[in-house]
């Protein structure tokens, strides 16, 4: 048992065994129980050395990764936990890329940025080393509910509003550089990019559209199609593969909650996990994020505070004990794959045990190759068309019902690596 300056404090709970320790924040009693505490956002720095969290109230607590040791700290570097106070309430928020590590940088010159995506409109950054806020980003006319920085080093930053629009914002320039991306009809709930960082996606929540848009000329692709499978669906999140050549999109509606994979070079439809319940509400899904091997998905429903899905399995790899009383929001995969962070409706974070498997071989060379070579590109090579299918993600069954959502409470807590 240890404590983070007197607001969160850190509790291993062995409860359930895929459980590694928990950070529950400690409010004054004037704030308990009240609308505002959700965790809506959490996320890993890209290196893996520090963790953040939106706990309610306009805070953000940083902590250093992992969280009982002090390895790599040095008198230039600041290791201790860290809160910033947003004044709004926090939906978004994203650490910037990685600062570089020549010998020439000196202390200030390449600061760890961590963006945050407020109620009103505004978007925050952060130096995280010292505490301070840099600039605010103002644009949006709604929650900032998503924030992505791709993964090509840059200073650029995606955002997602409830106000139906996307911006890329070049903090280079202080965000003074702006491109406004316009297409959906509703709220925009979650984006993500290309490891490639050629392409886009953003899901609206009531719309039912999955936009693909290009961030090489910033237009708009195409609507993906079919994600709809009732007439009241909500989408909720989305996620490229570690390849690029998976999308993923949840939604949920009054019978159940679907996955789709989709490719994103064709439109096609490569496969849908379901799971099916009764009453209306009670298993909504909130967050999905592909693992850092591209093996695993990482699912966050009301039911349970974690599943993990094999694509193309018929039964989860892992899913955690039944939990109603603190239901999951978000999910993030720390960049070396063996632990998952999911930030709950009540402010606090949980971080699992992931399962860890070794790639093959032939899916190495499949996530080296489609990185940087289109679903076309591939189907024009003259190979045998079980390799074509297994390079095109086109092995998986087009159907799959998770079988286990419907086990036991002694066989959900059994699961292996």
């Amino acid at each position: 048992m240890c404590s983070t300056d007197g607001n969160a404090e850190l509790q291993p709970t062995p409860a359930d065994p895929a459980l590694l320790l928990e950070l529950k924040t400690r409010r004054p009693p004037s704030l308990l129980e009240l609308a505002g505490c959700e965790t809506w956002s959490v996320d890993f720095s890209p290196d893996g050395a520090w963790f953040a969290w939106s706990m309610g109230h306009g805070i953000i607590w940083v902590v250093a990764w992992p969280l009982d040791s002090q390895e790599g700290q040095s008198e230039t570097t600041d290791r201790g936990d860290k809160s910033f106070s947003c004044g709004q309430p926090v939906w978004g928020l994203a650490f910037g890329p990685r600062p570089h590590t020549s010998k020439r940088t000196t202390k200030g010159k390449n600061p760890l940025l961590l963006a945050t995506g407020l109620e009103n409109g505004v978007i925050k950054i952060w130096n995280v080393l010292t505490g301070h806020a840099v600039f605010d980003l103002r644009g949006h006319e709604g929650v900032v509910r998503d924030l992505v920085f791709p993964q090509n080093g840059t200073l650029t930053l995606i955002s997602a509003s409830r106000d139906k629009t996307l911006r890329i914002w070049d903090l280079a320039h202080k965000g003074k550089k702006v491109q406004v991306l316009s297409g959906h009809k509703d709220w925009i709930n979650s984006c993500c990019v290309s490891p490639d960082c050629s392409m886009m996606a953003s899901v609206g929540r009531f719309d039912r559209m999955v936009c693909l848009w290009s961030l090489r000329s910033y237009t708009f692709i195409r609507n993906l199609t079919g994600g709809a499978h009732k007439t009241l669906c909500l989408l909720s999140s989305c996620d490229f593969s570690p390849d690029g050549a998976v999308l993923a999109t949840a939604a949920f509606s009054g019978s159940g909650w679907y996955i789709d994979l989709w490719d994103p070079y064709t439109s096609e439809k490569l496969a849908t996990l379901a799971d099916y319940f009764d009453v209306y509400g009670q298993n909504q899904i909130s967050a999905i994020q592909f693992s850092p091997n591209g093996l695993h998905l990482a699912i966050v429903t009301d039911d349970r505070a974690l599943r993990i899905w094999e694509p193309g399995e018929r039964r989860m790899t892992m899913q955690t004990r039944r939990d109603r009383d603190s239901n999951g929001l978000c999910c993030n995969y720390h960049p070396q794959g063996g632990v998952v962070a999911t930030g709950t409706r009540d402010g606090h974070v949980r971080f699992w045990r992931a399962p860890l498997s070794v790639p093959s071989l032939c899916h190495l060379c499949r996530s080296a190759l489609r990185f940087s070579v289109s679903t076309q590109q591939i189907e024009a090579l003259p190979l045998p068309k079980r390799i074509v299918e297994y390079l095109t993600y086109k092995n998986i069954p087009e159907r799959l019902r998770n079988c286990g959502s419907s086990s036991s409470d002694d066989e959900e807590e059994d699961w292996e690596s």
